[in-house]
């Protein structure tokens, strides 16, 4: 018997999703999880959260790098994340789509859900697997509150409480993020979101592709 082996399609058959690193790992669940073997991942820096004036343009040449690749059907996995439509330009310049949704606290907990919170939630401080996982590296340290913790009140005197949304069942990673809230003097609440609308705009996407 002779086996066959199966190629893999060409960059003009699979999906380019461009997303945020700090999604990067959700994403590839996501692609497993549906079997999507055409989808391709590239990131753009998970630091970009901080400095949201960056993803735009970052973006744009991320796009037209993958073009000039020969993909043609590319997925931005961001929502407006802090871009105030600047990223919007971008997907419109290139005819792309992205995550709908002001950022990915809210796409998480899936856009119906958010809009039922979002009021109460305003002087909620959002974690998610990824930020319990990088806590230290991505707060603690960046904003010196490991060696001035007296910094803590000016930095989050205004948050209320600290919201985990859960993309996994992962008790280290709930101990983290109880263990932050108590160090940012917070409330603490957990909300098992899984990975919201991310899975269902993944599937879409991959479809259309």
């Amino acid at each position: 018997m002779v086996k066959t082996q199966k190629t893999k399609p060409n960059q003009t058959d699979r999906l380019l999703v461009i997303a945020c690193g700090m999604i990067a790992r959700e994403v590839l669940a996501v692609k497993e999880q549906l079997g999507l073997d055409h989808l391709e991942l590239t990131c753009l820096p998970a630091e970009f959260h901080f400095y949201p004036d960056r993803i735009a343009p970052a973006m744009d040449k991320a796009i037209e790098k993958a073009k000039t690749e020969g993909y043609e059907h590319i997925f931005v996995g961001y929502a407006d994340c802090g871009t105030g439509g600047l990223l919007d330009r971008v997907i419109e310049k290139h005819g792309v789509e992205r995550m709908a949704g002001p950022h990915c606290f809210a796409f998480y907990q899936g856009m119906e859900a958010y809009a039922k919170v979002a009021d109460d939630d305003m002087m909620s401080f959002y974690m998610t697997d990824f930020l319990c996982r990088q806590f230290d590296a991505f707060f603690m340290k960046p904003l010196g509150l490991d060696k001035h913790p007296e910094l803590i009140k000016d930095y989050f005197g205004n948050y209320e409480k600290l919201v985990y949304l859960a993309q996994t069942d992962d008790p280290e990673l709930d101990k983290v993020a109880q263990k932050a809230a108590a160090v940012l003097g917070l409330a603490y609440e957990r909300r098992a979101t899984g990975y919201g609308d991310l899975t269902i705009e993944m599937a879409q996407a991959a479809k259309v592709a």
